[in-house]
Order: structure tokens, then sequence, then C-alpha cells
């Protein structure tokens, strides 16, 4: 399925303040795969992501989803193709209750009140929190803006999704939840955490990047077992791998 690809080619961004974010990023991610990207803070991982729908652009290079190359006549079909979830829920939710930015997705997708509802009420169960639904997002815990902001993403039911940090607000139970729905989404999926052992439960392959540069690419078992190489981009191994 063409329309599931997220290719970069070549892809380099500077900050308007002279800041290299990313240099010569080139990859390819198929259809259905879990890609994890992981590296140290500033190391580029949410940059990349917000170019998957272009909330960035490229200082050179090109970026394809699907049959599409990102410009800025498409990115608003684009945007349709591909969800993200970003790293602070507050950029996400801006509606007076949390029905309302759940639903938002959908209604602008043109779906009738009852598909909406349906759609609201089977994503904010996905994340444990239908009861939410009349609730002000404001007023809500981090942990609970972060589950929002995950199921107005997937209320949309994107073709990719790209999740920046998704469990970094989340208490255990939530973060048990988020997993179990990510390992039913059956499309292609790319998530940036420093959670790594959430990476190596939902994501087969796994790209390292550091300054801005992919610096190893491979099985998500091999990458996340590497203790030299995760030492040497400032992690540490998985806590399902260190010893006592």
């Amino acid at each position: 399925m063409s329309h599931h690809i997220v290719e970069f080619k070549n892809v380099s961004f500077r900050y308007p303040d002279g800041t290299d974010a990313l240099r010569d990023i080139s990859f390819r991610i198929t259809h259905g795969e879990a890609v994890g990207i992981i590296g140290a803070n500033g190391a580029g991982k949410s940059t990349l992501l917000l170019h998957m729908n272009g909330s960035l652009m490229p200082t050179s290079g090109t970026v394809n989803i699907g049959d599409l190359y990102l410009t800025r006549q498409t990115r608003q079909e684009i945007r349709r193709k591909v969800g993200i979830v970003f790293q602070n829920p507050d950029d996400q939710l801006f509606m007076p209750t949390v029905y309302e930015d759940v639903a938002f997705g959908p209604l602008n997708l043109g779906m009738d009140e009852a598909a909406v509802r349906e759609r609201v009420e089977v994503a904010l169960s996905r994340v444990n929190s239908l009861e939410l639904r009349h609730k002000p997002p404001h007023y809500l815990s981090c942990g609970k803006k972060s589950a929002v902001a995950i199921a107005s993403v997937m209320a949309v039911e994107p073709d990719i999704l790209a999740m920046d940090e998704p469990a970094a607000n989340l208490d255990p139970k939530s973060r048990r939840l988020l997993i179990n729905m990510l390992k039913t989404f059956a499309h292609t999926k790319i998530i940036a955490s420093h959670d790594l052992d959430l990476i190596l439960d939902v994501c087969h392959r796994c790209i390292v990047i550091r300054e801005g540069m992919i610096v190893a690419d491979g099985p998500s078992k091999e990458i996340l077992s590497n203790q030299a190489l995760l030492e040497e981009n400032n992690l540490e191994l998985p806590l399902s791998h260190q010893r006592d």
C-alpha cells in the first residue's frame, strides 16, 4: 500500500537561528512497519517527526508520504494521511471539552454526528479516558491530557501514526493500554521516545539519531541490546535488559 510509505531523501533542516537540526537524513519506512526513533535530547527526533506532516518543511532534500511529495500545496492532503501526537499535549488540545477535541478531526472529515460520536467513544475508551469526555482539557493532569491527545489522533484513523514521547506523562496502567493499542494499530507507526522498553515492545525496527544524523538503523532487538552503541549516544539499555 503505497499511501502508507514514508521516505526521506537527503533531508536537511536548519532553524532560523542557524541550528542544523537534521543533516542529510535518508530512510524508507514501508506499509505496516513499526519504527522507533531514539537519541539523546536535542538529537533531532522531534524535528524529524514534524517533517512527516509538513509542520516543518525541509531546508533541502525531499519527504515523500505515499505517492505525494511534501510541498506547501500538498501539506493539507498529507495531514489527512499522517496523524501526529505531539510531545506537549497542550499543542494539540484547544477545544472547550475533551469530546470536542477528539471529535474535531472526524468532523473535519465530513462524518455525520452518529459516526463522530462512535469514533470519539471508541478512541477515548482505548486510552481509558471515556469518563473525561465532558471535562475541559485545560483542567486535566498532564497524563490525562496526553491520553486525550492520543485519542484525538486515533479518532481520525490515520494511515500513518507518528508519536513524540507518547508515554512520557502516562501512569503505568495508561502506558500498558497505550502499548496494547499500538500493537493493534495495523498501519505504519513511527514512535520517537526515550522509553526504550516501549520501543522494544512495539517496534521491530529502530533508528538512532545523533546530532541530526542517522548513526544506526536496524532490528530493535539488535540495536537495543548493543550497550556500546547506546552509550555512545547517551542512552542506556532498556530496563528489561539491565541486570541488578
